[in-house]
């Protein structure tokens, strides 16, 4: 079990020095599907509870079955995975990059609660903007057409750190805080599985037929043959 951890804090590291190094060149990828294939693998990585809730549960003391039910976050903390399934992907691009400069802040709350695990987390996020950043200069010099929309705000802006009244209700705040990360990042990932392979095709979505198409299919119904006209006052035999 420490082995395995130790292996993941490392893979962790070495993915946010990797994806930073590449940020401090100024360099951007010009190929669509690396930069889709590295947000997927950051997406996935990223909704790992085992980079911040596990530890995080494990360091508070919340490792007990009565206490876990209590990390759940609030809903509306966090934009859903519908709300983020809707968006345009420049749109969902400027969503993520917004949450999770709000998530950097909040995570600076938890240096001392988390301090290696939140530090580790804090340089794949940086990673993780500096690849949205790319792909939304992708997406602006491609062919691809979108209708503006607006920027959707990510979660309420919280305040500095305050001494907390209360040590456990301070831990469960923490708890949930990360429990919405982790659920908004797979949300994240889920999305950008279902994005096509090159800029121009947007994600798959069904469409029920027009409704004007389907009245006229109602109109152009064939009668049938086989009914008859009988004569007013007449019972068929």
């Amino acid at each position: 079990m420490r082995a395995q951890c130790i292996r993941r804090t490392l893979l962790s590291l070495v993915l946010g020095l990797l994806f930073l190094s590449t940020a401090a060149k100024g360099k951007c990828s010009g190929k669509y599907h690396e930069l889709l294939r590295q947000l997927r693998h950051q997406a996935d990585h990223m909704r790992d509870t085992s980079t911040l809730l596990d530890p995080y549960i494990r360091m508070q003391g919340l490792d007990t079955p009565g206490l876990k039910e209590h990390c759940k976050d609030r809903p509306g903390a966090f934009p859903s995975e519908g709300t983020l399934r809707g968006f345009s992907k420049r749109v969902f691009l400027q969503t993520l990059n917004t949450t999770l400069g709000l998530v950097l802040h909040r995570l600076t709350a938890l240096q001392q609660d988390l301090p290696e695990a939140q530090h580790l987390a804090r340089l794949n996020i940086r990673g993780l903007r500096s690849n949205i950043h790319c792909m939304s200069q992708l997406l602006l010099g491609s062919s691809e057409a979108e209708t503006a929309e607006p920027t959707q705000p990510g979660p309420r802006a919280t305040p500095p750190p305050t001494p907390p009244s209360d040590a456990f209700q301070h831990k469960l705040k923490g708890c949930r805080f990360l429990h919405g990360y982790h659920s908004f990042m797979h949300s994240v990932a889920q999305v950008l599985r279902e994005w096509g392979e090159s800029p121009g095709r947007s994600r798959s979505r069904r469409h029920s037929p027009h409704p004007a198409l389907q009245k006229g299919a109602r109109r152009m119904r064939p009668l049938r043959r086989d009914k008859r006209l009988m004569p007013r006052g007449q019972l068929p035999r």
